[in-house]
């Protein structure tokens, strides 16, 4: 009989609803999802998700819980809302009678550090961001580099006299409220009621307030001596899936070794876009929060994880690169050779495409291609950060060493290829110039299913034909939209035909 894992997703977005669904729908679990997320930032209800929660979780195996949808209503409303810390504090005391009802039931949560974008939008944060949003961010990388005694490379009073009146006092105050939840949460931990927990941080800088708030979670960890159930790294949309592959990992009482296979040995030290920390330790951390364990010995381990990342990292619309670090010590014929040798090893090889950020490697992928490996592969991702990248290449390892390459799973790879190299890529340039001629912004295309979605569904099978020839009369894409009316992620599903 299966075991039963109930999931509160991050919010209703593809990558963190469906994406663990697809992925590990073959294995010995099976789902029960929380399905009334709300929709970007509509906040689902509370007491909805209380019900599902107590009502599901009496009979499971296990719960795999976002935080932010338990205590927000999502990830956007975590960053908007106006709750105090005691409503906050009564909404996180559910978990206790959760354990009360079911002492067996294994819990993963995961918390995010609430962001600080670099740029002024309002379309995922609170409306003055759209005007002063980069003065926010500016005010707090200083205070922060002021604080180590780090150079500045601007005045920060006139920084905050650029900030909206009372925009940063709204702002530091909820940032002050999520963080004092984060350290809340802790005590979960401590006695006994969460039994794993990812702090992710969502898009973040070296300094700035997210920084900061990082490092007072860390220190929390460290002084209550949970180093060995908390982890603290970047991602977001990805923990879904990371916690599923541990959940995995637990049900069967093992410890995968993966070897972590690199493009270019100066990545190790490389910090991606958007994210604060150097890529070899982030790596060792999300290996860690699946359940998995890194090995430098190629022989024992199960596992070839591939990271395709250059020195730099630059934006993937804009590939090829012209910078030289992308060719300095990257080969990518001798990457592409060795992870053949080590699929014809028996091996279990995933590929996390990382070289750029927000979308795939286009010559890697077609080298992939004229080498007929795409499909040899058990595992390819290549979409967004760096982490959200590594954690569902991760998955995918975990997926296809418990349950091969099913054709739910080769579906998923199918659509990773089309997705995240073929979408993100190469059609989203044009879905967001045919916006802009109609007069819209990509981030609000009024429509999820229509214009903009044949557009990309076209451009998908002319990359298709191109860049995926060696499969591309074995894909079929089934379904295509834009499930938050923007051009920023479709939502797609695809088949692989044998």
């Amino acid at each position: 009989m299966k075991k039963k894992i109930v999931f509160v997703p991050l919010d209703d977005r593809p990558c963190n609803k469906l994406f663990p669904q697809y992925l590990f729908g073959n294995a010995d679990i099976a789902f029960t999802v929380f399905q009334e997320l709300g929709e970007k930032k509509k906040p689902a209800e509370q007491e909805k998700v209380k019900a599902f929660l107590l009502r599901e979780c009496r009979d499971a195996f296990g719960l795999v819980l976002s935080m932010d949808m338990l205590l927000y209503g999502g990830l956007l409303p975590s960053r908007l809302h106006r709750l105090d810390k005691e409503t906050l504090r009564e909404q996180a005391g559910l978990l206790r009678r959760l354990r009360q009802e079911n002492p067996k039931l294994l819990i993963f949560g995961f918390q995010t550090i609430m962001r600080c974008p670099t740029y002024s939008s309002s379309v995922e944060e609170p409306d003055y961001y759209g005007i002063c949003g980069h003065e926010i961010y500016k005010s707090g990388e200083l205070s922060h580099r002021q604080m180590l005694g780090l150079p500045l490379d601007e005045d920060p009073e006139e920084v905050h006299r650029r900030i909206l009146p009372g925009a940063l006092e709204d702002y530091l105050t909820r940032r002050e409220c999520n963080v004092t939840m984060d350290e809340e949460t802790l005590s979960y931990v401590e006695d006994g009621t969460l039994d794993w927990l990812v702090f992710p941080q969502d898009d973040c800088s070296p300094y700035g307030y997210a920084a900061l708030d990082q490092q007072r979670v860390l220190g929390k960890v460290r002084d209550r001596g949970l180093e060995e159930r908390v982890a603290v790294y970047p991602g977001a949309d990805e923990v879904g899936m990371t916690l599923v592959s541990r959940m995995l990992n637990t049900l069967y009482g093992k410890r995968p070794k993966a070897y972590v296979k690199y493009a270019a040995d100066s990545a190790r030290k490389l910090i991606p876009l958007y994210e604060g920390s150097p890529l070899a330790g982030t790596i060792r951390k999300h290996l860690e929060s699946a359940g998995c364990q890194e090995t430098d010995c190629l022989e024992e381990a199960q596992i070839v994880l591939a990271m395709s990342a250059a020195g730099v990292m630059e934006e993937a619309q804009w590939q090829p690169s012209q910078k030289a670090e992308y060719r300095r010590g990257r080969n990518l014929e001798a990457f592409t050779d060795f992870l053949l040798e080590m699929k014809r090893a028996g091996k279990i090889v995933t590929l996390a495409d990382n070289a750029y950020a927000n979308g795939g490697d286009l010559e890697l992928v077609r080298m992939l291609n004229e080498k007929n490996m795409l499909m040899e592969l058990d595992g390819y991702a290549g979409w967004n950060t760096s982490s959200n990248t590594l954690g569902t290449a991760i998955a995918e390892g975990v997926a296809a060493y418990y349950q091969g390459k099913t054709s739910a799973h080769r579906n998923f790879m199918a659509e990773r290829y089309l997705e995240d190299a073929g979408y993100c890529s190469v059609a989203r340039q044009q879905v967001v110039k045919a916006a802009g001629d109609k007069g819209l912004e990509s981030f609000f295309l009024k429509e999820k299913q229509g214009v903009f979605s044949r557009l990309a569904e076209t451009e998908l099978k002319l990359f298709a034909a191109d860049c995926l020839s060696s499969v591309a009369d074995r894909l079929r894409i089934l379904h295509l939209s834009m499930p938050w009316e923007r051009a920023f992620e479709v939502e797609l599903r695809a088949e692989y035909v044998e």
